[in-house]
């Protein structure tokens, strides 16, 4: 477990900071809790508009510290189109979901990506769920600091719904001009 323990007002933080502060508190978290309340998160987005109107969806599989989004990305696959982000270079595309067993760690951070031709048609997603470490009561989203989301969502129209655990809303989170806002923030 990492030692991310910080004696400083969230408030006052600033992104290494931050980084920090919500990383203790997301290792406080049991697999069930994470578990739980990830499912509380994604019955929310079930029901708002963005959700429900959207054909194609770009969303994340988890990692371990992020809302867990696997059992909604099975129990949406055959309904909704979706995509997943991999990252090439500095470039954030997406390619199809096809099904767990076409899971191959990605090769820059071994997060787990479809194996497959990248999506061409980045237009037609309607909806991006976004993980974030912290995100504000004004729909400002603080990422992990290498910029591949707020790049690929200034070049789309799609909605923008940030995910997050309870304790990563904050009244306030240090930005910068490139930061991309959400459209929705939805905690559990």
């Amino acid at each position: 477990m990492m030692n991310c323990r910080s004696g400083k007002n969230p408030a006052v933080m600033n992104k290494q900071e931050l980084r920090k502060h919500v990383c203790f508190l997301k290792n406080e978290l049991s697999d069930k809790e994470k578990a739980d309340r990830s499912e509380n998160i994604f019955l929310q987005v079930e029901k708002t508009d963005f959700f429900r109107n959207a054909r194609y969806i770009l969303i994340y599989w988890a990692m371990a510290d992020e809302v867990q989004t696997r059992n909604f990305i099975l129990k949406w696959r055959d309904e909704k189109q979706i995509m997943l982000p991999c990252v090439n270079g500095w470039h954030m595309a997406m390619k199809k979901f096809t099904g767990e067993e076409d899971l191959v760690e990605g090769k820059l951070f071994r997060i787990l990506e479809p194996d497959g031709p990248e999506f061409p048609e980045p237009e037609k997603i309607d909806l991006v769920i976004v993980p974030g470490i912290a995100f504000d009561r004004n729909n400002n989203r603080m990422g992990r600091g290498k910029g591949y989301y707020d790049r690929f969502l200034s070049a789309t129209k799609a909605k923008k719904v940030g995910v997050c655990w309870n304790f990563q809303l904050f009244d306030e989170v240090p930005t910068d001009p490139h930061d991309i806002k959400m459209d929705q923030v939805i905690t559990g």
